[in-house]
């Protein structure tokens, strides 16, 4: 029987955490597959008939659009994804020259290896650039993570969502809200299938080996502080009660990378007031700088004013477990990370997310969530604080959030064989 030959591509950080479950199963249905087949009947091996039990040729193309190690190859050694069969090394550049040179450099693997489908993820330039070649040359495109609207047109991930969208012959979905806009925009309901959240299929995978890391050795490997001495777990504001230890629900964290939010210093300054003045004044802040937001912070002269600030501790960005870590700790989230709200719904971390919208509406404290908008405003950022400081909140898990979203994807792969629903 032939194989189903698909073409996983990935492309920056955000992508890690949705590829590595469907490798992990797809890789489990294999060795299901192996094994079906190697049972007889009267001494005899039984042939495999059954499409639910067909191989899958998996090929990995990563390309390199994240290509700092600690950005990139770590979180393929930590989450145990299996290395990229192919990278290509696209590297930074405007958005233009990424997605330019992803088609050119993907188009390449894609005339060799000749996939039946080839499976974006997430909404990075990688996702966009990929998802045209592949229609280009006539292969069936897969989307995990369709359906999310932020409905700004300004963000440059809403054009990849609506032109991958547009372009995929399977919607795969996380929640209601993404099936709904598919359906607004014309998408048949064969055409959209709801699967639900598979960064949701990582945090369960993890959730055990986060727990037993130590905040502190978190601090210590990553501090980013030139004046301290490396052997000093955190600053002396932090002593608390604890005797030098970050304790669970005593601290908030905060990461932000955004444009919106770090490359005008009008925007960036006011939000750094009220990090120093409001948000860490009444709760330690473990802050993971972004690279983007460290030179941004450096070239508008804030640098110096967070390095010194003396109740917020800089960290270099962190793994995925270390992050898990934190979060699973804090008593509260700051973020303009979409990923970081997702987890925070699950865990019942309160999250400010400073945006002004989101593609996951699911996750808002309108929906069940614990999310709440308040854009840059250092007062809307500043009421929302004080809010959640005083409130006691609990993990609210959506339809289908499971854990168990990348199995139900490869079943789905099986059955088109067949059936062909698209």
């Amino acid at each position: 029987m032939k194989k189903i030959k698909i073409m996983s591509v990935v492309g920056a950080r955000p992508n890690f955490m949705k590829i590595a479950p469907f490798a992990h199963a797809i890789a489990a249905h294999n060795q299901k597959s192996d094994d079906r087949g190697q049972t007889t009947v009267a001494g005899n091996r039984e042939p495999i008939t059954d499409n639910r039990h067909q191989k899958i040729e998996h090929f990995l193309v990563h390309t390199g659009q994240h290509y700092d190690k600690a950005m990139s190859h770590s979180f393929f050694e930590a989450l145990n994804i299996p290395h990229p069969d192919v990278d290509l090394g696209i590297g930074s550049g405007s958005h233009a020259e990424q997605v330019g040179k992803t088609m050119i450099e993907f188009e390449k693997v894609l005339l060799e290896q000749k996939p039946d489908w080839v499976v974006v993820v997430g909404d990075v330039n990688a996702t966009c650039a990929c998802s045209i070649t592949a229609k280009k040359h006539h292969v069936k495109v897969a989307h995990i993570e369709a359906g999310l609207r932020s409905f700004d047109e300004k963000m440059p991930e809403e054009i990849n969502r609506m032109v991958t969208d547009s372009l995929s012959d399977l919607l795969l979905t996380p929640d209601q809200f993404a099936n709904e806009n598919l359906r607004r925009e014309g998408h048949s309901e064969e055409q959209i299938q709801f699967v639900g959240n598979i960064m949701i299929d990582t945090l369960e995978a993890n959730r055990g080996k986060a727990a037993d890391l130590d905040l502190d050795q978190i601090i210590r490997d990553n501090l980013i502080d030139p004046h301290q001495p490396s052997t000093c777990p955190v600053k002396a504001s932090f002593t608390g009660a604890n005797n030098h230890q970050l304790v669970k629900d005593a601290f908030s964290v905060l990461t932000m990378h955004r444009p919106s939010n770090v490359d005008e210093k009008a925007v960036l300054e006011p939000l750094v007031r009220v990090l120093i003045d409001s948000v860490s004044a009444e709760l330690p802040l473990v802050w993971s700088v972004h690279p983007r937001t460290k030179k941004n912070l450096q070239q508008f002269g804030l640098w110096e004013e967070v390095l010194n600030a003396e109740n917020i501790i800089l960290i270099n960005p962190v793994g995925y477990h270390e992050m898990l870590k934190l979060n699973m700790s804090a008593k509260l989230m700051l973020t303009d990370s979409g990923g970081l709200q997702e987890e925070c719904c699950v865990l019942g971390t309160p999250c400010i997310t400073m945006r002004e919208n989101t593609e996951r509406p699911v996750t808002l404290v309108e929906h069940g969530g614990v999310s709440e908008l308040t854009g840059p405003d250092p007062e809307k950022i500043r009421a929302a604080f004080q809010r959640f400081l005083s409130m006691d909140c609990s993990g609210h898990t959506p339809e289908l959030w499971d854990g168990h979203t990348a199995e139900r994807i490869v079943e789905l792969f099986c059955s088109l064989v067949t059936s062909r629903v698209v």
